[in-house]
């Protein structure tokens, strides 16, 4: 977005676009209303990623509004919490789009081009917290980041975690989606020296009560890590 205002008011400058034609670009400037959802256009200037779209609870004609109306203005789209019928739908309506199942996110990206400083890896205690953790690794991905996982190597099994420090211990940053008693990021966070993120999940029986068990395990971490809120592995 900041590109295309530059190149816009350029144009003015140099006389190939007129007043005009730039207010209309630039009309719906900061956000665009659309009944439903108002667009925030200015995001990426003042965070340098884009909005991105929370797809639980939204039907799928707004979601495709949405998607429509940011990309006829070039904005590259992800859309999170998007289930498997409402991203097939969107596949068939913008051929240029992809929907990951697992993560059930469905992403528009014309530039996949390295915009990071190093390697992401994203890990899961057990295979249950893969759909948690498959959401972290694509937007880690969209947003221009390689990216690494490392799945079900949880305390149960800890021999599995230790067999691949060096995956983890090359990275420049490690998220680590875990439900149960949510140990795996102190564990992890005790043994490399890159920050780590971690994201409890609502995967475990009833005293882990959704996940609230394993965020509190994650914040009285003995171990310095950053805690996100249960399933959130966008934010993370």
């Amino acid at each position: 977005m900041d590109e295309r205002i530059l190149a816009l008011l350029s144009a003015v400058a140099d006389g190939t676009v007129s007043v005009e034609a730039a207010f209309e670009e630039l009309k719906d400037v900061p956000f665009q209303d659309l009944n439903h959802t108002k667009i925030d256009l200015h995001r990426q200037l003042r965070k340098g990623i884009q909005e991105v779209i929370f797809g639980e609870g939204k039907t799928f004609e707004q979601i495709e509004e949405i998607v429509r109306s940011m990309t006829e203005k070039g904005i590259d789209v992800l859309a999170t919490r998007v289930d498997t019928e409402k991203g097939g739908r969107l596949v068939e309506r913008f051929s240029e789009g992809t929907y990951h199942k697992a993560a059930r996110c469905f992403t528009i990206k014309k530039d996949m081009s390295v915009k990071g400083k190093g390697t992401v890896v994203v890990v899961s205690a057990g295979t249950s917290d893969i759909p948690v953790a498959e959401e972290a690794r694509t937007a880690s991905a969209f947003f221009g980041n390689v990216t690494e996982t490392l799945y079900d190597v949880g305390v149960a099994g800890i021999h599995r975690l230790f067999q691949n420090l060096d995956l983890i211990r090359k990275a420049r940053a490690v998220i680590v989606a875990a439900g149960m008693e949510g140990a795996l990021p102190s564990i992890v966070a005790g043994i490399v020296a890159a920050p780590v993120i971690a994201v409890p999940t609502s995967i475990g029986y009833g005293a882990s009560f959704g996940g609230i068990s394993a965020l509190l395990a994650m914040l009285n971490s003995c171990s310095t890590v950053a805690t996100f809120n249960i399933d959130n592995g966008f934010g993370a």
